[in-house]
């Protein structure tokens, strides 16, 4: 089995990328720029994929995010396959 949590090589810290070069950021630095970039993609221009092998709860608030608020109604869920 692969250990993953135990690699040495594996990122421990979130990485921006300025100038076409990774950075090292902090996590709050990392979090505002996913919230700042998501946000510009509100409406139709997003969309939601859920699966099946989450619980219910998972998915409801997925579904529940991307309508409220993301703004649209562009959901999608792996089960009926």
């Amino acid at each position: 089995m692969i250990q993953y949590v135990n690699d040495p090589g594996r990122l421990t810290t979130p990485l921006i990328k300025r100038d076409g070069e990774f950075e090292q950021a902090s996590w709050d630095e990392a979090l505002d720029l996913v919230a700042d970039k998501l946000g510009s993609h509100r409406g139709d221009a997003f969309a939601a994929l859920s699966s099946a092998k989450v619980p219910n709860e998972d998915n409801y608030i997925m579904q529940k995010f991307t309508r409220a608020v993301m703004g649209t109604n562009s959901v999608d869920h792996c089960a009926r396959l």
